[in-house]
């Protein structure tokens, strides 16, 4: 008689779908006006002759990624347009991207800095609305066998949309004026949006929020419940904690680069190209990783190597310019913090409660980007007093109370 075999795990091939080809495109869309912010704003202004320490409270414009679980009950709640809840939120905002990026490019960075600032916010306010509505239609698009890879491919992608403003829009700002770099930049949007429109509708779980009281209150109810007050507290601390030192030390990257004496083309040619190429590996290998590892297990491996990255940025500050050892430490870190986002992303889409997709993520994320926000405003003035290489010691030494807190958060033989 002929014995039955024991059915066989799933590989990561067969996670390969036209699900995933979405994450591709609208994890693009959602990273490329944050890098924008970070990487082609800070060059332009530093450019113009900002010092180190306005440029660190230029951060302060990002706080909607912050406060964004504020207003993400809306999107639970309401439809916009005919093309449905989350597709409609999703058009709307990265429509407004597309001209926002673009006329900011337009202002005069010598004499109207407050109008920069302004504009910065709000495309700060409509990136993170993005995000909201993207993560919510990523969750309810994967089953929770999907999420780890799913999560992997929309890091990596996301990480891709920085080489836009960081390597090839610096590059374009040598042979061109700032004007049409933005709107260049800003054309980028699109294959987003056209995403938009040819995707479906997600299919919904359990019933929406049938008014704003219950879009506001439930999910909150909902996460409170599962393990009670100090449980929930747990979880907020470590999503605060995991990337804190990572964010830190990435804040003002650009300007430590031109500091050290890297020219424009350097940066967006060599580190940044370099970059490019080990986020892609990183983002690749850690959501393969991940299939077999789990996600409990890829947030202990990944942040260490996430951690030990932040290291190379204090080598390459003792070093001084040299482009070799440049090329290395930023393939390094993009690879390290490439595998620790990942698991990361993946462990809060986890966290969530399907039918509170858009609010409970929301209010994860908004946690996560306090330091990218808050924390790193401060970045500059640390850096005026400590020095590049205290500095990059400090973010490693606060990576290290995240990794702390996994026993009790990701155990290693937890069923995740």
């Amino acid at each position: 008689m002929k014995q039955d075999l024991p059915p066989q795990a799933p590989t990561w091939h067969s996670y390969l779908n036209r699900r995933m080809l979405i994450c591709v495109f609208l994890g693009f869309s959602s990273g490329l006006p944050l890098f924008i912010l970070l990487s082609l704003m800070q060059a332009w202004l530093a450019k113009s002759g900002l010092n180190v320490k306005a440029l660190g409270l230029f951060a302060l414009v990002m706080f909607p990624y912050t406060w964004k679980f504020l207003w993400s009950p809306l999107m639970d709640r309401y439809s916009f347009g005919s093309l449905g809840r989350r597709r409609g939120w999703m058009a709307l905002t990265q429509g407004l991207l597309f001209v926002g990026i673009g006329a900011m490019g337009m202002l005069d960075p010598l004499t109207q800095v407050p109008l920069i600032a302004a504009a910065a916010s709000a495309i700060a306010f409509l990136s993170a609305s993005q995000d909201i509505v993207i993560d919510a239609y990523r969750r309810e698009i994967l089953p929770d066998n999907e999420q780890g890879l799913g999560g992997a491919i929309h890091v990596n992608a996301y990480k891709v949309a920085g080489m836009v403003p960081g390597a090839l829009s610096l590059i374009l700002a040598d042979l061109m004026a700032w004007q049409p770099v933005f709107w260049i930049t800003a054309a980028f949007m699109l294959p987003g949006l056209v995403c938009t429109f040819l995707i479906a509708e997600p299919r919904v779980y359990g019933t929406p929020p049938r008014n704003m009281r219950d879009a506001v209150v439930l999910p909150f109810k909902e996460f409170i419940a599962r393990g009670g007050w100090s449980n929930a507290l747990a979880i907020l601390g470590f999503i605060f904690l995991y990337k804190l030192g990572d964010s830190m030390a990435t804040a003002l990257a650009t300007k430590f680069y031109i500091d050290l004496g890297f020219s424009m083309t350097q940066i967006g040619a060599v580190a940044k190209t370099t970059g490019f190429w080990a986020s892609i590996a990183g983002g690749l290998i850690g959501g393969v990783w991940m299939v077999r590892l789990g996600i409990n297990r890829a947030l202990w491996i990944f942040g260490v190597v996430q951690a030990v990255a932040i290291l190379g940025f204090a080598w390459l500050a003792h070093a001084g310019a040299d482009i070799v050892l440049l090329a290395l430490v930023i393939g390094f870190e993009a690879f390290g913090v490439g595998l620790g986002t990942a698991a990361f992303v993946s462990y809060i889409a986890t966290t969530t409660d399907p039918r509170y997709t858009a609010t409970q993520y929301a209010l994860f994320t908004s946690l996560a980007a306090v330091p990218r926000t808050f924390v790193n405003s401060g970045v500059g003035f640390i850096v005026a007093e400590t020095g590049w290489f205290l500095f990059f010691i400090l973010c490693f030494v606060l990576a290290l109370p995240g990794m702390l807190m996994l026993p009790k958060i990701a155990p290693w033989n937890g069923d995740r």
